[in-house]
């Protein structure tokens, strides 16, 4: 295995820790976050982008993760 193949593991795991980030702040700031001076409907429209934005990571991470532990080298020539 060749190191940049294991660079690019490690970092596809690492996208999985921060799909879970970015949904998470996405919730909290639209339901949870309520002691602040911001627009609730301001604070919705946040929550939903860190949402979409989580979601669309999640399924970058797993196309990658696909790509690099379930398909062998062979594969690729």
């Amino acid at each position: 295995m060749d190191n940049n193949r294991i660079m690019k593991q490690i970092t596809a795991i690492f996208n999985i820790f921060m799909v879970f980030f970015y949904i998470g702040v996405g919730i909290f700031l639209a339901f949870f976050f309520k002691n602040t001076y911001m627009n609730k409907a301001v604070l919705g429209l946040m929550g939903g982008v860190f949402i979409m934005y989580g979601l669309y990571r999640a399924y970058r991470a797993y196309v990658s993760i696909v790509e690099l532990f379930f398909r062998s080298k062979e594969d690729d020539e």
